[in-house]
């Protein structure tokens, strides 16, 4: 739970890539639970292209072309699991464990 004096980073950005936060004491609050929701999706993707990596550099046929595309992807996936675990590391150290809803 955010206190009123902590803000949540958000799993998107604005404008010119800046963060975005939230400002609520309600973990139930529907920006709350969208929050949770994207997370939730970005950290499914991140798990997805883990196994589709693991599968092309065991692959010796994966062409050059296909393993940019997957370091695209996984960098972009790398930027979401950083920003939920900042998010959440934030939430964690302004106001102790919560029940994960995830």
């Amino acid at each position: 739970m955010t206190t009123p004096n902590e803000l949540r980073l958000l799993p998107w950005s604005g404008p010119g890539d800046k963060p975005c936060y939230l400002s609520t004491d309600d973990p139930d609050g529907y920006m709350s639970r969208l929050a949770d929701s994207i997370e939730a999706a970005q950290l499914g993707t991140a798990e997805e292209l883990l196994e589709e990596a693991s599968e092309a550099l065991g692959n010796q046929d994966t062409s050059l072309e296909g393993m940019r595309s997957l370091v695209k992807e996984l960098t972009v996936a790398l930027r979401d699991v950083y920003r939920v675990a900042t998010s959440r590391g934030r939430l964690l150290a302004t106001s102790g464990p919560r029940e994960s809803t995830y």
